[in-house]
C-alpha cells in the first residue's frame, strides 16, 4: 500500500544530514584534518599537508605526462565540483534554463542531482545528474543552448548512460588552439594495427583514431581540413602502401594534394576525369568480383592481408563532383558501381574514403553505406543531421558554427559508436613536405613476397 504524500517539505536538518550523506567529502575531509590535528599535533598535520602539496608540486614540475594524466583530471574535477558545479550559479542556470520540475503538493524545485563529475582536460567537463522525480531527459536535451548561453561554455551536448540519469559534455573552452603535427610514419608493417590508426586528437585530449577497415565519409566545407584526415591515415599506412599490403586507388577530379600520388606513381590506380574516374570505379569492383569468386573457390571468409591478397583503398576527392554535377550517365554508372563496394566491399578488403562538400542525398545518394563519418565545418544547420544522423545537432554537433577561418582547418565531429554522443575532434595537419616524405617513403621500397600482416 503506497503512503499518501504529505504537502510538508522534509525538514531542513535532515536535508542537510541527507547532503552530507552524499557528499562524504564534505564530512570526511575537514573530519581528517581535525581528528589529526587532535591525534599528531597542528605542527605533525601541517607538515603533512605540506608535504603532500610538495610533492604534488614536484611530480608537476618534473613529470608532465603522468601528472597531467593521473592527478590533474582528478584535481580539476575535484575543484570544479566544488567551486562551479555545487554551488548556487549552476542550480539559477538549470532553474533558468527550466531544467527542473515542480512537486505539486510541496510546490518545491526538484533540481537534477549532480552524481559524477570528470575533467579530462582542461576545457572538458562530463557532469553526470540523477533525473528528479517526474522530470523526463527532453527537459535537459531540448535547452542545450540555452544553458551553454547561461553559462558562458562553448557547448554543451548531450548524453543518456541509462535510465533516470543524462550526462553533460560541457565544452568551456576551445580544445583545439594550435595545429596538431603531422602523425610520425611506422617504419615496418608490423607497427601498423589497421583498425587503430592516428589521424589527430579529441576533445578529451586523447588520440583520436580511425579503422582503415570501414567505409569513411568525411564531409566539409572548402578549406575546412577534409583531405588532413585523408594523408595523415596514409602516413599510418606508410609501411604497408610501400610493401604493396595496401593499395591505394585515387579518384582526383579535384587535382590538387592527390595529384602527387598520381605523378610519382605512388598510389596503384589514379585518376583525374570523369571518364577515367569511372573506369577506374569499373576496375575497382572488378578485382572486388576477382576475390569474391576466389573465396567461393576456396571457402574462405576473410581477407588475410598479404602482398598476394592486399587490402584495397579506393579514395575519391569530391564525390560530388563526379555523381551530381558531371555528365548524368557517367554518374549513375558510378552510383551503381559504389553501392556495390559500400555493400559488399568489406569481406574482400576493399573499402573506400569520399570527400564532399555538401552531403544531400541528391548528391551523394550512396551516403548511408558509410559506417564512418565526419562532419567538419560545413555551411547550413541540416547538413550535421545528413552527416551524423539524426538528432547529431541537437545533441552537441555544432559543425555549421565553427568559424570560417584557417585556424580552425581540420576541427569537427564524430559520432562515438557505444554512446551515439558527438565529440569535437581535430585532424593532424600534413604539408606539401610531408606529403613529398609520404610519397618519398612509399617509393623507396618494393612488393615483398610472402610478407603479412595480421588481418
Amino acid at each position: 500500500m503506497n503512503t499518501p504524500k504529505s504537502s510538508r517539505k522534509v525538514g531542513t536538518e535532515f536535508r542537510a544530514l541527507k547532503w552530507l550523506f552524499r557528499h562524504p567529502g564534505a564530512t570526511l575531509g575537514p573530519a581528517a584534518v581535525f581528528g589529526s590535528g587532535l591525534e599528531l599535533g597542528w605542527s605533525a598535520t601541517g607538515g603533512i599537508a605540506g608535504g603532500t602539496v610538495g610533492a604534488l608540486t614536484c611530480w608537476y614540475r618534473a613529470h608532465p605526462d603522468t601528472f597531467d594524466h593521473y592527478a590533474a583530471p582528478r584535481l580539476r574535477a575535484w575543484r570544479r565540483r566544488w567551486s562551479v558545479y555545487l554551488g548556487p550559479r549552476f542550480a539559477r542556470a538549470l532553474r533558468a534554463c527550466d531544467m527542473y520540475v515542480t512537486d505539486r503538493k510541496t510546490g518545491e524545485d526538484l533540481l537534477p542531482r549532480i552524481t559524477r563529475l570528470r575533467s579530462y582536460s582542461p576545457s572538458v567537463d562530463v557532469v553526470t545528474m540523477a533525473l528528479a522525480r517526474g522530470q523526463g531527459r527532453r527537459s535537459i536535451e531540448d535547452n542545450l543552448d540555452r544553458l551553454a548561453d547561461t553559462l558562458k561554455v562553448q557547448r554543451i551536448a548531450f548524453e543518456h548512460p541509462k535510465p533516470g540519469y543524462v550526462a553533460l559534455i560541457i565544452e568551456r573552452s576551445e580544445p583545439f588552439t594550435e595545429t596538431i603535427p603531422a602523425p610520425e610514419m611506422p617504419a615496418e608493417p608490423d607497427a601498423v594495427d589497421l583498425d587503430d590508426i592516428y589521424v589527430g586528437d579529441t576533445e578529451y585530449g586523447t588520440d583520436w583514431r580511425l579503422r582503415v577497415r570501414d567505409h569513411l565519409f568525411v564531409a566539409g566545407a572548402t578549406g575546412a581540413g577534409k583531405n588532413s584526415i585523408v594523408l595523415s591515415e596514409l602516413r599510418g599506412l606508410a609501411p604497408l602502401i610501400r610493401d604493396g599490403l595496401v593499395r591505394l586507388w585515387v579518384c582526383d577530379p579535384k587535382q590538387l594534394e592527390f595529384r602527387k600520388f598520381g605523378d610519382a606513381d605512388a598510389a596503384y590506380r589514379y585518376a583525374d576525369t570523369e571518364e577515367a574516374c569511372a573506369d577506374l570505379v569499373a576496375e575497382y569492383v572488378a578485382d572486388l568480383r576477382e576475390v569474391q569468386q576466389d573465396f567461393a573457390r576456396t571457402g574462405r571468409r576473410k581477407i588475410e592481408v598479404s602482398a598476394e591478397t592486399p587490402l584495397n583503398l579506393l579514395i575519391i576527392d569530391e564525390v560530388g563532383a563526379l555523381l551530381a554535377y558531371g555528365d548524368g550517365t557517367i554518374a549513375r554508372t558510378l552510383r551503381k558501381l559504389l553501392a556495390i563496394v559500400g555493400s559488399q566491399g568489406r569481406a574482400t578488403g576493399h573499402f573506400m574514403t569520399a570527400l564532399v562538400q555538401e552531403p544531400s542525398k541528391d548528391v551523394v545518394p550512396v551516403r548511408d553505406l558509410f559506417p564512418t563519418r565526419v562532419c567538419l565545418r560545413v555551411t547550413a544547420q541540416s547538413h550535421v543531421d545528413m552527416v551524423l544522423g539524426e538528432g547529431a545537432r541537437l545533441r552537441g554537433a555544432l559543425a555549421d558554427e565553427i568559424p570560417n577561418v584557417p585556424d580552425t582547418a581540420g576541427i569537427g565531429y564524430v559520432i562515438r559508436q557505444r554512446t551515439r554522443v558527438p565529440q569535437r575532434v581535430r585532424a593532424a595537419y600534413v604539408d606539401d613536405r610531408e606529403i613529398d616524405e609520404l610519397i618519398a617513403f612509399i617509393r623507396s621500397g618494393r612488393p615483398t613476397p610472402g610478407l603479412s600482416v595480421v588481418a
